[in-house]
């Protein structure tokens, strides 16, 4: 850890993350005109905001900065690949990591890692599925488009929604605390695709306001204490490649999680590579 990331991350230790992310989503959900817009104007200049790319520009449509930050994209603005087996990019970010499960362990930073089982919800059952298989982890920042999208098609089969805390997942946090996305409050989506069971784990992060569903809506809040799972049978949720499974209201991470021998990265998707919803970044080969 260098000194830079230790003055970054440290003093989250100490800091009440739910707290703050609860008074954070009354900031940005509040609909006073004035402040909403000075907020949007102000991100859009600060970050280099693309409003080309979206469905509605006017910055006074928007009735909260939230409902801002939550854009739709224009239809057009985002391709869905074509491609024969395709796996979809699931948000507009960067990659963090991607590769190899290995014995059920995933890499986080240089000398960190943190396990499937955890990530999951500390289910040895759940996780046994992705022993050795491949996975993403990407990152959006507060530029990006906000809501996320299935890699492929698959029907719905359990929601885990876990406890954790919320510390930030900006690099200089993911280099220095340990098992950072085993330890945040995360919501994991398990789905059975052609290319077997596939994960996709929202996670969260300090003023991360909360993160919905298409198929349950808002998931947290409320906080909770212990691991809650939902199981889809009857009627399970069915989601085309390419169709949106959910959002963070204010940025954060997802990682997606395929079995072995079912998913292969392409040789350009890796670590630090810009990546945009919809674009090819892999295939299904099982």
């Amino acid at each position: 850890m260098t000194i830079k990331d230790a003055l970054t991350t440290l003093p989250q230790y100490v800091l009440p993350h739910h707290a703050l992310s609860a008074l954070m989503s009354r900031f940005t959900h509040s609909e006073n005109k004035a402040l909403k817009n000075l907020l949007i104007s102000q991100v859009i200049k600060h970050y280099g905001v693309n409003m080309a790319e979206a469905l509605e520009q006017d910055i006074n449509a928007f009735k909260s900065f939230n409902q801002f930050f939550t854009r739709e994209l224009n239809p057009n603005a985002r391709p869905l690949t074509a491609e024969k087996n395709a796996v979809a990019c699931p948000a507009d970010g960067a990659v963090s990591q991607a590769g190899a499960i290995t014995d059920g362990v995933i890499f986080q930073a240089k000398g960190k890692s943190f396990s499937a089982i955890d990530l999951l919800g500390g289910s040895s059952e759940r996780a046994e599925p992705f022993k050795n298989g491949v996975f993403t982890t990407i990152y959006l920042s507060p530029k990006d488009y906000h809501r996320l999208h299935m890699p492929l098609t698959g029907t719905l089969r359990e929601m885990v929604h876990i406890p954790g805390r919320l510390f930030s997942v900006n690099t200089a946090t993911t280099r220095s605390v340990p098992g950072l996305f085993a330890r945040n409050e995360r919501v994991a989506a398990i789905f059975d695709t052609d290319a077997g069971p596939m994960a996709l784990v929202l996670v969260g992060a300090i003023f991360v306001s909360s993160i919905e569903t298409v198929w349950h809506g808002v998931v947290t809040p409320p906080t909770i204490t212990s691991v809650q799972s939902r199981l889809y049978q009857d009627n399970a949720p069915v989601l085309k490649i390419g169709e949106e499974m959910g959002r963070f209201n204010m940025g954060s991470t997802i990682i997606v999680l395929f079995g072995k021998d079912k998913v292969q990265w392409d040789s350009e998707f890796k670590a630090d590579k810009v990546v945009r919803l919809g674009e090819l970044i892999g295939r299904a080969v099982g």
